[in-house]
């Protein structure tokens, strides 16, 4: 485990290099001069050259990527073209509400997934439950949590569609609404956290559900006509005690590798929900930044993207080979 951890951490940090180098590419690329963004577009262009020698813009490439090398290192991702704050600082402020929405999308996906399974399993040959899973699968992100917040919330007022809290003074320890809610003795704050969420997690939900359903739908058909099945059924275990115990771990390889892929294509759904539905996380600041040409804000999510999916990544493969022993880290 600890030879595979460290194999982690080397990889991670090999493939931010080139993530880094990347994005760092993409500068001389966009047509987006950062120096004319900070003094503004009125300014003379003597104070634009100034500041452009103060950023260090006109040095080589090389040596800019060494600089940005070195800050990166001591987590100074630069300052935000936009806000002209840190961008680590904007990040911590961001983030907590990002990993909350992701880690309920993600819990909720798993259920539904469980759910559609089992639907699938116990009703074999059903047309309709594929059709609609098809039908809900193949339907883009953006239309899909523009349908929610139109009936759940425009139509029916059933569930607020915008923003995180109605508390607007409320700030927690964690920056986690829901858990805050609870460790200061404020249940009403996680209540109104989790109604806040609801929407926007299940708009990230429903691919991870269809996609991991599925998944483990074909994988459990594949396991249950195996002879060790069999075996258990003929030493007389019960139909539910054979599932959990036998079908399940054994059909757990299939969906967490596609789990590892919706993770993946998470980050990318973030974008678009957190700004239909005002959520102010990472995906929102992200969008904002790209409509500026914010290229520190741009490669700060970037690259906390990519950390959090190395992370997930990991966590996901260490859950294989505890299901499955054959799976070797």
């Amino acid at each position: 485990m600890l030879a595979y951890l460290a194999k982690s951490i080397v990889g991670a940090v090999v493939v931010l290099l080139v993530m880094s180098f990347i994005f760092f590419s993409l500068q001389s690329i966009i047509p987006a001069d950062p120096a004319r963004a900070i003094a503004g577009p009125n300014a003379p262009l003597e104070t634009v050259e100034a500041m452009r020698e103060q950023l260090g813009l006109d040095d080589p490439a090389v040596v800019q990527y060494g600089r940005f090398l070195f800050r990166l290192a001591h987590a100074d991702l630069g300052t935000s073209v936009r806000t002209r704050r840190p961008v680590s600082d904007d990040i911590r402020e961001f983030l907590p509400a990002t990993l909350e929405l992701g880690l309920v999308s993600i819990a909720l996906g798993m259920v539904l997934a469980g759910a559609m399974a089992a639907l699938q399993f116990l009703i074999p040959g059903s047309a309709g439950i594929r059709l609609a899973m098809v039908g809900v699968g193949s339907t883009p992100i953006f239309l899909s949590a523009l349908l929610l917040a139109y009936f759940f919330w425009f139509q029916l007022d059933w569930l607020p569609g915008a923003g995180r809290l109605t508390y607007g003074d409320f700030a927690g320890p964690t920056g986690l609404n829901v858990i805050d809610g609870i460790l200061v003795g404020r249940p009403e704050v996680s209540i109104d956290a989790l109604l806040h969420m609801i929407l926007p997690a299940l708009a990230l939900a429903l691919p991870i559900g269809i996609a991991v359903g599925r998944s483990l739908n074909g994988a459990l058909h594949e396991v249950m006509r195996q002879t060790y099945i069999r075996t258990a059924r003929g030493k007389g275990l019960g139909e539910t005690k054979v599932l959990l115990r036998h079908g399940l771990r054994n059909a757990a390889t299939a969906p967490l590798s596609m789990l590892s892929l919706q993770v993946r294509l998470l980050f990318g759904n973030l974008l678009v929900v957190e700004r239909v539905f005002g959520w102010p996380g990472l995906g929102l600041y992200a969008v904002q930044a790209f409509a500026s040409a914010d290229l520190p804000a741009v490669l700060g999510v970037a690259i906390v993207f990519g950390i959090l999916y190395i992370m997930a990544n990991t966590l996901i493969e260490i859950v294989q080979s505890m299901a499955d022993s054959r799976i070797n880290l």
